[in-house]
């Protein structure tokens, strides 16, 4: 029994949103009892990592939102690069390598298959020849699924597609407290005379209102500059720039004390640019800075947000091409996994 339901959790299609939903076992149900079953991704004692349909974490892929407390949303997106192109391979990569992920945090205590129904929405549709209409499209995705009350997890895609997220999700809690882990601000005002590219999304939010500013924290921020002062900007409107240097050699442990501090109990959303770890461990990102963030302290900033009024996540700019290996995806799908495990809803023990 056991081997059949592992199999059936496996089960589904890649179908993006509006597709079909997976049967099975599985399959959430309304109005579900608090001791009715869970979707579980399988054991690899029961199933053999290679065998299913490619989903995040072999979680079953629904169309629907509905009846989900989070869920992983591919965003294959990467119109928006100003370097390296790629990362619109990144969400099927990443699910690639997820199969390692198990169901639950030893290290946090953190329970995400006993505490949430969980599942994989598949790809939202984008439309790589317009980047204007690709925002429209995630944004109108997203509506739906914060909506329904779902946690989104996105699978990027290049930094753009959190300027639509943000709008969907704004619109339900209003402006938010933002923690953004990257190697830059992504706060430019256009380039090349464009307003939107993945160097400006955060910029953009601020001119909409979507972002509680005092609430705005960025680490690991680095790299070369056309001026000596490139954080004015963001100084200006309040928010908190932690630089890499100032996380060099150090726990980030204190920092994120800090951090719970100052966002409070409102809401949150988190943007993790895979960019903010050193190219030694990630190199397949599109725009990389050396002297990053080390996976260590990945995971401290991660793990210090559980107990956050966490209400979306995002893990953008993996490009595969630049590293066969896979590590970067694997990197990247280990962080997903942690944010699962951050959200409010997740029991620890």
């Amino acid at each position: 029994m056991l081997r059949l339901l592992a199999s059936r959790c496996a089960r589904g299609s890649r179908a993006g949103v509006g597709a079909r939903p997976a049967a099975g076992l599985c399959e959430p149900r309304r109005g579900r009892a608090s001791d009715a079953p869970r979707n579980q991704p399988p054991s690899s004692e029961f199933v053999a990592r290679p065998v299913g349909v490619c989903s995040m974490m072999r979680l079953p892929v629904q169309a629907s939102p509905e009846g989900l407390d989070a869920a992983f949303v591919g965003v294959p997106l990467d119109i928006g690069t100003s370097n390296r192109p790629g990362a619109r391979f990144g969400p099927r990569r990443i699910r690639e390598e997820s199969v390692m992920l198990r169901t639950v945090n030893p290290s946090t205590g953190a329970l995400p298959f006993q505490s949430l129904m969980v599942a994989d929405l598949g790809d939202v549709n984008v439309n790589l020849y317009n980047l204007q209409d690709s925002c429209r499209l995630i944004r109108e995705a997203y509506q739906k699924i914060v909506a329904a009350g779902c946690v989104p997890l996105a699978l990027g895609g290049d930094h753009t597609i959190t300027y639509p997220i943000l709008q969907a999700i704004a619109k339900k809690y209003g402006p938010v407290g933002l923690l953004h882990v990257d190697a830059h601000t992504d706060t430019a005002d256009k380039a090349l005379g464009e307003k939107l590219y993945h160097g400006t999304p955060f910029r953009r939010c601020v001119d909409e209102g979507l972002l509680d500013c005092r609430r705005v924290v960025q680490i690991g921020i680095r790299g070369p500059s056309m001026t000596l002062d490139p954080y004015r900007y963001n100084r200006s409107q309040g928010f908190r720039v932690v630089l890499a240097e100032d996380c060099w050699m150090k726990s980030l442990v204190p920092l994120m004390g800090e951090v719970r501090q100052q966002m409070g109990d409102k809401p949150i959303y988190i943007s993790f640019d895979i960019d903010a770890l050193d190219p030694a461990y990630a190199p397949g990102t599109g725009t990389p800075e050396i002297a990053g963030l080390t996976p260590s302290q990945a995971l401290e900033i991660i793990r210090g947000c559980q107990g956050l009024n966490v209400v979306g996540c995002d893990l953008v700019e993996v490009s595969p091409l630049y590293d066969l290996s896979g590590n970067t995806a694997l990197l990247a799908a280990n962080l997903l996994f942690e944010m699962l495990c951050a959200l409010p809803k997740v029991t620890t023990v």
